[in-house]
């Protein structure tokens, strides 16, 4: 995304801002957050505080939806006129990506918004977003907002104190994917704050505590099956469950095991229940009825989530572009969809259907291609490598062409991501490669400054 410098209007100190003119969903689905989740066309400074959006005029396009909408900020002042000139070239870039059969009507009557808040609705109650819910959302986004213009972590726990209402399931959510959007974006400044504000959030909010609450509990039900390992029979298995502390652990437990809970597991249980003295026969039909219920619930998201990949891969299969059809339901890919896309090209060999075939393997191919890692891997794995500063030094004057802004960017990215993930990771190795990845950061900052100095 462009990146701009810019003087902060209050303390007057540099800082970078990403500007964005044209949001086309259709081809960048993930335009649509960085738009709505003020990570494009926003001003954070690290240094004072500062924090507004920027005047900055706007073409937001969905094909799917049939939107074309702009909005021009009336501080501005510019006529009319100029205005259309400057959305034309917008808008012809948005129309030229789309096959003729892709462009319709509503192509030729754009809708302006006077303000940028009404721009905002019409994009979410085209996804049967109300004005209600938007003001629900709104009052989150804006909790993120003063949490990033905040001056320091102090502050920050004061305004969460305050807004502790807002602090949800949603609102976690949200904060999540505008954190993505950061990483994604090569916004480590950004990235940084908000990782020091997830910090607060966990350990200072009530549903942050119960996310941690829940986070030791997985861990500890892992650590109790990899124990058993090999091991582990109904028998045992049943023991572990009886022995569960909590509900938390219980439904973890079972999240894992659930191929284990079958007919005979429960005809287990019920052996015991008719062997148990009075006393313990209700700990063990009240451990069924949980199982029953939490059974049931993994049940039910499995077949919800086989019935979607069934549907998306008829989607694609019908696709008349299918490398942007894919692209545009990227997040959507999982182990699922995986596995139905592998037993359906298993299938259409043993039909030998090698059109069905050829098909199936696009879409493998395209995937394959969408989930390589980028080039800057290649150079960075090679500076991992270098055993000593000097060969350090070595590997950048030989790969000096790559060694631009966005690499820079790229490595400042998963610096930013690390950390966000795990602050003090207890893998030791993982410790140490990222220690050496900051290492690498600061020598291609030192190396990029003396080039850009000659």
């Amino acid at each position: 995304m462009p990146k701009n410098q810019m003087k902060c209007p209050r303390c007057q100190q540099p800082i970078t801002v990403q500007v964005e003119q044209l949001f086309d969903v259709t081809t960048d689905p993930a335009a649509k957050q960085r738009l709505l989740g003020g990570v494009s066309n926003f001003a954070n400074c690290p240094a004072c505080g500062y924090s507004s959006g920027l005047s900055t005029p706007i073409v937001y396009h969905d094909n799917e939806k049939e939107l074309l909408l702009t909005f021009f900020p009336p501080e501005l002042g510019m006529p009319l006129n100029d205005q259309e000139k400057l959305f034309g070239p917008l808008i012809n870039q948005a129309v030229n990506k789309l096959p003729a059969e892709k462009r319709k009507a509503y192509l030729f009557r754009p809708q302006s918004f006077l303000t940028y808040q009404s721009l905002v609705e019409r994009i979410l109650g085209a996804d049967g977003i109300t004005p209600e819910m938007i003001k629900a959302q709104q009052g989150k986004a804006n909790l993120i907002e003063k949490l990033l213009s905040a001056t320091s972590n102090e502050v920050r726990k004061s305004i969460i104190q305050q807004e502790s209402a807002l602090v949800d399931a949603e609102f976690f959510a949200l904060f999540s994917r505008l954190m993505e959007s950061a990483l994604s974006s090569g916004q480590e400044e950004i990235s940084q704050q908000m990782d020091a504000i997830q910090q607060i959030l966990l350990n200072d909010t009530e549903y942050g505590k119960q996310l941690q609450d829940q986070a030791n509990e997985i861990q500890e039900a892992v650590k109790t099956l990899k124990a058993v390992g090999n091991k582990l029979t109904r028998e045992k298995l049943l023991e572990i469950l009886l022995e569960a502390p909590n509900d938390i652990r219980l439904g973890a437990l079972v999240s894992y095991t659930r191929q284990g809970l079958d007919y005979q597991f429960f005809q287990l249980i019920t052996d015991r229940i008719e062997k148990a003295p009075s006393q313990e026969k209700q700990k063990f039909e009240a451990l069924r009825s949980k199982l029953l219920d939490l059974t049931r619930e993994i049940d039910q998201h499995m077949e919800a989530e086989q019935k979607h990949a069934v549907e998306l891969l008829g989607t694609l299969l019908s696709a008349e572009n299918l490398q942007e059809t894919l692209k545009k339901h990227l997040p959507e890919i999982n182990d699922t969809f995986i596995q139905l896309l592998n037993n359906s090209v298993q299938q259409a060999t043993q039909k030998q259907d090698q059109a069905l075939v050829d098909k199936l393997q696009q879409i493998v191919a395209i995937l394959q291609k969408f989930s390589a890692p980028p080039p800057e891997y290649g150079l960075l794995q090679k500076l991992i490598e270098a055993p000593d500063e000097p060969s350090l030094d070595k590997l950048l004057v030989e790969n000096d062409s790559e060694i631009t802004q966005e690499f820079t960017q790229f490595l400042g990215g998963i610096i930013a991501q690390s950390e966000a993930e795990s602050t003090s990771p207890e893998n030791v190795q993982d410790a140490k490669v990222l220690e050496r990845i900051q290492n690498i950061y600061r020598t291609v900052l030192k190396y990029t400054m003396l080039k850009n100095m000659k």
